[in-house]
Order: C-alpha cells, then structure tokens, then sequence
C-alpha cells in the first residue's frame, strides 16, 4: 500500500515495526491461547461431551424418520394399530428435548468460560501496557494500543463465541453422518464419500487463502483505528492548520484499502460456499436417481431413502460452518498473534532480580561516564560525569537538542544509559524497583495530562490515600486553592477529558500540586512552567521557594524568572556541560549564560 500519513511517510513503514519480527509467531499465539484456556480444562472437556450428546441426539431423528416410515405407517395403512408409530414419535419428542436442552446447557456454559477468557486477555494486555517503557511507547502509536484493546479482541471473542463450537460441531456431523451412511446403504454411502476428496480440496484452499487474506485484513483495520485516533485526537491542529481535506484524503485512503481486502476476503467466500453446494447437489441428484431406481426394484425402503437423503444433507451443511469457522479463525489468529506479540514483547527498563531496598533517601543524584542515544550511533550525551548533592535546585539551559530532557528522563529511568552509571543515593538505578524509585522521583512535563474526573482525583493520583486536608494544602502550596475554590464544584469539579474545562496554566498547577503531594525526594520539572502566564507563574515562583526546600530539584526551563530562582545553573550544548555555577556567577562570568540572560533582559524591556 502507497498511503501516505500526515507527515507525508508511507505509512506501512510504520505499521507494527515493533512487532514485525513477531507477527508469525503462531506459536507464542497458541502458547498465549491455551494459557488462558488451561484453567477451564475440567469444564471444557465437560462441555465437549455436551456437544457430543447433542450432536448424538441429532443424527437420531433421521434413523426415527426411516424407522416410522418404514414400521410405524404401514400397519396404520393395514388397518393396524398406531402403538409404534406413537412410540416412534414420543422418542422423536424426547430426541428433540435432549437436543435442545443440551444445546442450551452449552451456549450458557460456553459464554460463561468465554467471557472470563477475555477479561482475562484484557487484564494481561492492560497490565502489559503499562510495564512496557517509554521507548516502547515512543514507537507504538496510540492508535495500535486501541486496535490491539479493542478491534483484535472482539475478533478472537467472535471466535470463542461461534467459532470452536461450530469446528466441533461440524467435525462431528460429517464423522457420524459418513458412517451412518456407510450403515444404512454402502453402495450409496461410497457414492457419496466419492465427494469428499472434493471437499477436503475446496476447504484446504480456502483455508490457505484465507489465511494470507485475513492477516492483512487486521493489518488494514489497524491503519483505519491509527488514522482515526490521531486526527481525532488532534483535532485542535487539525482545524486550525485546515488539514481536513488532506486528513480526508488519507483516511479515505486506508479506508478504501481496508475495503479492498475485505472485498477478497468475500470472494473467497463466493467462491467456497457455491463450489460446496454444487458438489452437495450433484450428489444429492445421484442418491435420489439411484436411490429410487433401487426403491423401486424393491431393493431399499422408502423410508432408508429419505433417511439418506436427510442425512445426505446434513453432510453437506457443516461445510458452512467450517466455511465459517475459518473466516473467524483467520481473523481470531491474525489478531491473537500480533496481540501475542505485544505480549513477547519485553520491557527495555526491567526490575532487578535483587533489587535494593533505599532507607532514608536523601536525593542525591550522580552521572557517572554516562553515554546514551536514541539512535545507535548518534549520541546526545556523548560521556556525562555530574553530581547533584541532595537538596539542591539545579536548573538545566541550553539549544533544544541539548540533552536536558534525556539527562531528566535518565534520572526518572524512563531510558537507560547505553553505559555509565545513573545513581540516587550511590545506588544504580537499574538496582532499584521501578515502584519504588517512581515514588522517590517525580517528573512534571509541559504536557500536564490532566485524567477524568474531578480535580481532587487528579491531585491525588500519585497518592491515592491522601485525604482531603492532604489535597487541600498541596493546592495551597502551589497557589492553585483560589482558582479552585472560584470552580462551580471546587475541588469536586469535573475537568473533562483531559482537562478541557481548564487552562493551560490552571492543568499546569494542579500537575504542580499532584507532584507536591506525592513528596518525592527528587522533583524533575520539564518546561513545567512554559504554560502559565505571568501572575500564575509568580504564584508557582512563590510556592517553589516553600516545597523545594530540603528536596533536589531538576527544573528544565527556557524562562530565565525560573532558572535564576536556583542554586545552580548547568548550560549544556551537544550534551557537554560548557558552564556550571550559581546563576549569580555565570551573568558575571560573561559567558553563554550571561548572552541568555542580557537577551532575556531586553525582551522584557
């Protein structure tokens, strides 16, 4: 396919990179399947004998059929009693009965298994999201996250669903119809096997095709879910940059190729099925004209025949239901491996076997030769050596490009160094639970994401525990009580999805104020003012001075009112520390800071 997204890149260049090399793996898939079957062993194999009572009670009504045929009229006709005839009827009823109730005993049972299998799979995928790290994540759009959450489970829910009790059924029909065939008439039941190899024929490459077909029918819907997520999400740019007609463009486009494989995956449906009846109706037309031909030589009963001929069409139905059947497990495999590999995949930043318990943290942060780069071969922090004592406020400078926001998200370890050591406390941080360590150090971004739900609950969500005065007095620490108590519902105010009944400076401050009561003992601070305007912003300058005492700070700023508020200025430049000191100091020096802060001087003025 030669769509294009956004950016003007071939989008299947994207699609999946992360997991191409798993995509085949129909192991790791059948592993992952029979690892969320395994605990309902006991009652599947209850279940299949279920089907196999059902299927049994099924295949009797023809022999009932030929038996009140062939006994139960004649002596009516002779002027007899119906004694047997009604006897032939009361089994058939009972016959009927079994069936149904068994039938309905699975669906119930089936569902039932069915339905946890999901939650199950929806509980690992979930769980494995959110181990996966940030490079992951960098990578994996959003939008395969849905599709993986949501398209590729309902595939394999329809297979749980229908699917396996179709296979089963028709598996068991066509087994015990051929040798009831073989038992009533073997001349004719021979003639009508003579169709089988057909069959096996049509359905092996029905199932071949299918097989490529359905693979990229989920590669297709995962492009139309990305698409639709992403310009749905930034919908603000979209409008404002009017990009509609070329979203439209683009969307069409994957839409139209998704079309394109569902439309070969229904003439492959064309062809099967057709192909199938023809065969079921040729031999159909031979039992009937042989079949009659030896009826009236006296040579078979009227009531073998229609038996036959009943049970010659049930032969031929459950190639439907493979039909079926394949349709769903193509679609149910295709989706289930490239969930299985989400799954294989594993996480870049892991737990230490024996991990280190850190008692006291006091917050003091180390950088010892430290190379790391997000493309092998380009390093932005060529050789790193830095130590930042406990407590104090160290604000990073530099061109975009730098290396600061590698330098805080190696001390959050939302990456890991390629060499050299990252240390809190002399401790390496690959030596630390992630658990732990997340609730030492604390990052604030400029994206202050903002999750429904009330503006307490997004405050308290590094702490779920806190109490209201808690929540309360970390608002008041950072100046966000007033405009929180001036809301219609105060601190019980929805915020909407992602916060849009805020401004960007209100989301800003009770990110600040979500931060401050998780009282890490590193606080990181990534653009984190760049959304307040000027009165905000002095409310946060105020609030900084009382929560960053005794705590290490990281504050990542282009707003020098931020930066001259620290203890320590480093200025950074291709990942090199070229100045380090009091901010005092470096304005006196004349230096690079020194031009940052005369250009900050005049744009003021």
């Amino acid at each position: 396919m030669s769509t294009t997204d956004w950016r003007g890149q071939a989008v299947e260049s994207a699609d999946d990179s992360v997991i191409d090399e798993t995509v085949s793996r129909r192991g790791e898939a059948r592993a992952l399947l029979f690892s969320l079957l395994r605990p309902y062993r006991a009652v599947i194999a209850v279940l299949a004998i279920i089907v196999v009572v059902e299927n049994a009670a099924r295949l009797s009504v023809p022999i009932l059929v030929q038996r009140g045929i062939d006994h139960g009229i004649p002596p009516i006709l002779a002027g007899g009693s119906a004694r047997e005839l009604v006897v032939i009827l009361a089994v058939l009823c009972g016959v009927v009965i079994l069936q149904a109730g068994s039938r309905m005993v699975f669906l119930r049972r089936s569902g039932r298994i069915g339905q946890q299998v999901l939650l199950e799979l929806r509980r690992r995928l979930f769980r494995h999201f959110q181990r996966l790290d940030v490079a992951f994540h960098d990578r994996y759009t959003s939008g395969r996250v849905v599709a993986r959450s949501t398209n590729d489970i309902e595939a394999i829910q329809e297979m749980l669903s229908t699917g396996f009790d179709g296979l089963i059924t028709a598996v068991l029909t066509m087994c015990g119809t051929a040798v009831l065939l073989l038992v009533l008439d073997w001349r004719l039941g021979l003639m009508c096997l003579c169709a089988f190899p057909i069959l096996v024929g049509l359905v092996w490459w029905f199932r071949t095709e299918s097989s490529k077909t359905y693979l990229k029918v989920r590669e297709a819907a995962a492009l139309v879910i990305v698409q639709f997520v992403e310009t749905m999400t930034g919908i603000k740019a979209v409008q404002a940059y009017r990009r509609e007609p070329r979203n439209q463009e683009i969307f069409e486009d994957v839409a139209d190729h998704y079309k394109s494989i569902n439309e070969r995956a229904f003439k492959l449906m064309a062809i099967f099925m057709p192909s199938v009846r023809l065969v079921g109706n040729i031999a159909t037309g031979v039992v009937l004209l042989y079949g009659g031909y030896l009826v009236l030589e006296g040579r078979m009963t009227l009531g073998t025949l229609t038996a036959f001929l009943l049970y010659l069409r049930i032969f031929f139905e459950p190639m439907q239901e493979i039909s079926q059947f394949f349709n769903t497990f193509q679609s149910a495999s295709a989706a289930l491996e490239k969930i299985s590999g989400v799954m294989a995949t594993e996480p870049g930043i892991r737990d230490p076997s024996d991990p280190v318990r850190l008692a006291a943290v006091r917050g003091e942060v180390d950088f010892r030769d430290v190379r790391f780069d997000y493309v092998p071969g380009r390093a932005v922090l060529p050789d790193l050596t830095l130590h930042l004592p406990a407590g104090q406020t160290v604000a990073l400078v530099g061109t975009t490009g730098a290396g600061k926001t590698t330098i805080a998200k190696l001390i959050a370890r939302f990456y890991d160094p390629v060499s050299g050591v990252v240390s809190l406390d002399g401790v390496d941080l690959r030596d630390i639970e992630q658990a732990e360590l997340r609730r030492h150090v604390v990052m604030v971004t400029q994206e202050n994401f903002m999750f429904e739900g009330t503006v307490a609950d997004n405050i308290r969500f590094g702490r779920p525990s806190a109490t209201d005065a808690e929540v309360r007095a970390a608002a008041e620490a950072v100046g966000a009580d007033r405009f929180i108590d001036a809301l219609p519902d105060g601190y019980a105010t929805d915020v909407a999805k992602r916060g849009g009944r805020l401004s960007a400076g209100q989301r800003q401050l009770i990110a600040f104020a979500r931060a401050f009561l998780a009282d890490p003992a590193v606080l990181i601070l990534d653009e984190a003012t760049s959304s307040l305007d000027i009165p905000s912003e002095r409310l946060v300058q105020r609030a900084l001075v009382t929560v960053l005492a005794d705590r290490t700070a990281v504050v990542i700023a282009h707003r020098l009112s931020t930066v001259l508020s620290s203890d320590r200025v480093l200025v950074l430049e291709h990942g090199r520390i070229v100045e380090d000191g009091p901010p005092s100091e470096l304005i006196d020096a004349g230096g690079h800071f020194a031009g940052l802060y005369r250009a900050w001087e005049e744009s003021l003025a």
